[in-house]
């Protein structure tokens, strides 16, 4: 994590400026910078519902009122939200980033987002990629400086001149095709897909829906049922809305959720998942060790949970402690598919 102290001592603020935060909401810099910007905006572009919580609750304990000077507006949907050349300052930490197409489309936002001698402050790492977003930031904007470089993080930061050539917002980088494989259904989510049990009245949470491929597959199996999708993402709430829509399915809903939170209060017959393993650009199993738990709360009795994951993840310690039977019922080399029944 790049230490918030780096972004305080080098990202200069004036008490009245309008800061944009490109999807990077979770950096401790946020609750700090708001305090600086006495009478000015801060704008929290983010796409990660969890990281918009996670900043809402660190400005809270700052004492910011957050209704007064404080926006969200989704990372995805700025350019269709926001007036251009509004923005005094503009910083991104590239390590909130799920890619180098969503560093790319932060770098585009802020070029239409600063107002002319507005700056951008890149923060993060070189094996994150840093420096090749300098040297976009030089082809961009004509300028690029490192401000700073400690324990391999640096700070590197561009001015907006008059010249700078903009990309009109239609032409901006996608997110969808880096979010969605491009539209390719994984082995992973395959052989999920070839394993699961669909009830026709089965209720059911699809928890991380990514584009909504289960979700949608297990709606056309429930026909009497219900499925809900969750995710962590605005991009992908959207995604996923979309295609449900081309579905013409109508007994599905897609919600922005961190983890099951936003379904906390409800219960289903069948949850299933196919969880990322990556948080911050670090391996980890916390997510799925999260969604596993989660699950085996909203789950009825008799309910049963599937999860999918590469074979060298060992997610059976966390579901043995919180299901009664833990199988494997699907894989190959690579992959397995898990199912868990009758919570504890």
């Amino acid at each position: 994590m790049l230490r918030s102290s780096l972004l305080d001592e080098n990202v200069q603020l004036a008490i009245d400026d309008r800061l944009v935060i490109l999807n990077s909401a979770a950096d401790p810099f946020v609750p700090e910078a708001a305090l600086r910007i006495i009478t000015g905006e801060l704008l929290l572009a983010e796409d990660n519902i969890a990281s918009l919580h996670t900043a809402q609750s660190a400005l809270e304990r700052k004492h910011i009122n957050t209704q007064l000077r404080v926006r969200h507006v989704p990372f995805h949907e700025y350019t269709l939200r926001e007036a251009p050349a509004t923005i005094d300052v503009a910083v991104m930490n590239i390590l909130y980033q799920p890619s180098n197409a969503w560093m790319i489309y932060g770098l585009q936002v802020a070029g239409y987002a600063l107002k002319p001698g507005g700056r951008l402050y890149v923060v993060g790492a070189k094996d994150r990629g840093v420096l090749s977003m300098a040297k976009r930031m030089q082809s961009l904007f004509g300028n690029v400086e490192t401000l700073v470089i400690s324990k391999g993080q640096r700070v590197v930061s561009s001015r907006k001149n008059a010249e700078t050539q903009l990309l009109a917002p239609e032409k901006l980088t996608s997110l969808v095709p880096s979010t969605f494989a491009e539209g390719k259904l994984d082995e992973g989510t395959r052989l999920l897909l070839e394993a699961l049990e669909v009830h026709t009245t089965d209720v059911a949470l699809d928890l991380g829906s990514g584009a909504g491929y289960l979700g949608i597959h297990i709606a056309r199996l429930a026909s009497r049922g219900h499925v809900t999708m969750v995710d962590t993402s605005f991009a992908t709430v959207d995604m996923a809305r979309h295609m449900v829509q081309q579905s013409g399915l109508t007994n599905v809903q897609v919600l922005p959720s961190d983890g099951t939170q936003a379904v906390q209060a409800q219960r289903f017959d069948l949850v299933v998942t196919n969880p990322p393993f990556h948080l911050g650009g670090i391996q980890t199993t916390e997510i799925a060790e999260r969604f596993i738990r989660e699950a085996a709360q909203v789950l009825r009795p008799r309910g049963r949970f599937y999860l999918v994951a590469n074979r060298f993840l060992k997610y059976e310690p966390t579901l043995r402690a919180c299901f009664k039977t833990v199988e494997e019922v699907s894989g190959n080399t690579r992959y397995k598919v898990l199912r868990a029944l009758y919570p504890n």
